[in-house]
């Protein structure tokens, strides 16, 4: 198997397929990766789309950032995470929410980002807090919803939506 390094993260592989593990120490609250990829309107998100095929994240209750062809597009899924995103005024940045120790698959929570949106998938994280089945932010438990508000880990969208 190849691995391709960077300076803070090698891509590799774990039980679903490609994944990202940190190449470096992080100390919570460090950057890790800013994400990027074409905004495309939820209308034209493509339909049925699945598992490794899916690349899409929302970033705002109409739009979505698509596919970017690089790193951000491989890191997956935890139920545990030790990343979250960050929207700031100059993008989407993957930032540490715990320490992670060089080797460490990055993960982070994929529902912390649905909106109104009926997409789920299986969950297969592994974690011992896994909750089998990832879908929309709303669903989350109230104690982890307020952990996420904490961290600073949720969109403006989110936040309204569960909070005002």
């Amino acid at each position: 198997m190849k691995v391709r390094i960077f300076d803070n993260y090698t891509v590799g592989q774990n039980h679903y397929g490609k994944a990202v593990f940190a190449a470096r120490n992080y100390k919570k609250g460090d950057a890790i990766v800013m994400f990027s990829g074409p905004i495309v309107d939820r209308k034209n998100v493509p339909k049925n789309l699945f598992g490794q095929n899916d690349r899409y994240v929302q970033i705002s209750p109409t739009k979505f950032m698509g596919p970017s062809n690089t790193t951000d597009d491989l890191i997956n899924h935890s139920c545990d995470p030790n990343a979250g995103l960050k929207f700031t005024d100059f993008g989407v940045m993957l930032v540490a929410i715990k320490t992670i120790k060089a080797g460490d698959e990055i993960t982070w929570d994929y529902s912390t980002t649905l909106y109104r949106n009926k997409w789920t998938m299986q969950c297969l994280c592994n974690s011992k807090k896994c909750r089998k089945t990832i879908k929309e932010f709303k669903f989350l438990p109230e104690p982890l919803r307020t952990r996420y508000l904490k961290l600073g880990i949720l969109p403006p969208y989110a936040i309204k939506l569960v909070y005002n």
